[in-house]
């Protein structure tokens, strides 16, 4: 470990305990000081590990208040070390303001690398991996769910989401009606654990098969889509929003040509298609 005092990212196991580094035992052992997320879940691990250092609540009530306290603590020649309760910290777990902090206030920072639900997931989902966008979690309200898998409904990459047991079938249900019933997807869950199951297939066969048995979305899971794969022939959604708009205020040839002009797609295309639409 570094002689400079450090605020150190130390990944913790996302479920089988012996998956932690060596180098991440090492520096547990000599930090002055752990913040923790949850300190009694953080305290098993460290229990585990005979490992006995003083730690530190740091979670999404308090970082913002006790960031300046941890930072002065560095600036004195003590080092810290930021754990989540499972997997890398600040991928939607605490640490992103601490982090933030300490880069404005020049102290120095030390990742390492380790467990990760998302990266764990996707490199077993048959999805794939060489692009993707890890979106966290969805919004719990099903409008704003809605809306934002509307956005994300031409997104060409894998997405990754983190999700609750309570809410994944209502998940899957919006995803059949907003990206169609054959979209793939992949559930991930309890990865690392007795149980961990990864399971894939079209969006609705998913919803029906989620909805079979309730231990098949029990535990912490993580749900993968794949990307959108664009019909050459089809027309962009944007440009179809566009001329749904267009033929509210203007006749529809008008409405095609300006949005073919927009675009840069077929105008008679764009007329056929708002005479069955429109």
């Amino acid at each position: 470990m570094s002689d400079l005092a450090s605020l150190f990212i130390v990944p913790t196991p996302i479920g089988n305990i012996q998956d932690i580094s060596a180098r991440a035992l090492a520096v547990l052992q000599q930090v002055d000081l752990i913040a923790a997320e949850d300190t009694r879940h953080t305290a098993k691990l460290l229990n585990h590990y005979q490992i006995s250092k003083p730690c530190f609540a740091l979670h999404d009530h308090n970082e913002q208040q006790k960031s300046a306290g941890l930072i002065a603590k560095i600036q004195a020649g003590q080092s810290i070390a930021l754990v989540s309760d499972a997997g890398t910290p600040l991928i939607s777990d605490p640490g992103y303001h601490l982090v933030n902090d300490c880069r404005a206030a020049g102290v120095n920072i030390v990742p390492l690398p380790g467990p990760c639900a998302a990266i764990t997931a996707l490199s077993a989902a048959g999805l794939p991996s060489d692009r993707f966008s890890f979106e966290g979690f969805l919004p719990a309200k099903e409008k704003a769910k809605v809306d934002t898998l509307t956005a994300l409904l031409e997104e060409p990459r894998t997405m990754i989401f983190y999700e609750s047991p309570r809410r994944v079938l209502d998940t899957l249900e919006q995803i059949v009606k907003v990206m169609g019933p054959d979209r793939r997807v992949v559930v991930a869950r309890e990865i690392t654990k007795t149980f961990e199951t990864i399971h894939g297939a079209g969006a609705a066969e998913m919803w029906q098969w989620l909805g079979e048995d309730e231990n098949r979305r029990k535990g912490e899971i993580v749900l993968l889509i794949a990307g959108h794969k664009p019909d050459p022939h089809a027309l962009p959604q944007a440009a179809l929003q566009t001329l749904t708009l267009l033929v509210k205020e203007l006749p529809l040839k008008k409405a095609a040509a300006i949005t073919a002009e927009i675009h840069k797609v077929k105008k008679n295309a764009l007329y056929k298609w708002g005479l069955d639409n429109c």
